[in-house]
């Protein structure tokens, strides 16, 4: 059960040597290293991401199954459908991208968590991953309605593989929105799946499912290599949702 220790700017383990079912904290993969832009991007291009508490070290996790949400099995329930047909008809409501990345890792970092004390969004995240956003790498979808930030989330981008991380709702249905138009982004851009890491309740029931580790890995490695896409919402993309 020994866990590999990295210096900064060292290789990752292969996630073939995570932590298994019967130990401790399955997916589990190293500890240290650094949380600069170049170790972010090579740890989401093997299909590994950060995940540490207050007072723990750094802690790179690859989960086997991974939980992902294909595009195409987005399920859309009447009452999100009804909000959204609102929003998108709405002159005082709008989906933004990137315009307030630090306000919306701020928020996600501030929002409490079911069955959480705290927060895993601790200040050396919040600065790793605005420099990722500054370096083109991770982005924010932001619900705005009345020329306030009312939810959002952010979610790590290379090439057309996208990792979801966190998001937060000041108004009800606000987070979903912006789900909602990351799901209809994707779908137009032909992004592939979107990485959600861990199972939880909420998830699956907006289509999100487990794939094996290794089918995820060999995904992502098929997505990092296609071009990168200008992330900018329009209008016109939630006909990828609301067309039927």
């Amino acid at each position: 059960m020994q866990l590999p220790w990295l210096d900064p700017g060292e290789p990752f383990p292969p996630v073939s040597t995570a932590w298994d079912a019967v130990q401790p904290a399955p997916g589990l993969l190293a500890a240290g290293g650094a949380l600069d832009v170049e170790s972010l991007r090579r740890a989401y291009t093997a299909g590994i991401f950060p995940w540490f508490s207050e007072g723990q070290p750094i802690l790179w996790w690859s989960t086997d199954p991974r939980m992902v949400l294909h595009t195409g099995d987005f399920r859309l329930h009447r009452s999100l459908r009804k909000t959204l047909v609102r929003f998108a008809s709405s002159p005082h409501c709008e989906v933004r991208m990137d315009t307030a990345f630090d306000d919306v890792i701020g928020a996600c970092s501030a929002s409490p968590r079911e069955g959480q004390a705290g927060t895993w969004i601790l200040p050396a995240m919040v600065r790793a991953y605005s420099d990722l956003h500054r370096a083109g790498f991770a982005h924010s979808v932001e619900t705005w309605i009345d020329g306030q930030l009312a939810g959002g989330l952010y979610c790590v981008a290379i090439g057309q593989a996208v990792f979801g991380e966190s998001m937060f709702t000041r108004v009800p249905d606000a987070s979903k929105i912006a789900l909602a138009a990351l799901v209809a982004f994707c779908r137009a851009h032909g992004l592939g799946p979107i990485d959600c890491q861990q199972n939880t309740r909420h998830l699956a029931s907006l289509g999100a499912r487990e794939v094996p580790r290794d089918e995820f890995v060999r995904q992502v490695a098929y997505n990092v290599a296609k071009p990168p896409v200008a992330w900018r919402f329009e209008r016109s993309l939630w006909a990828q949702l609301l067309a039927d």
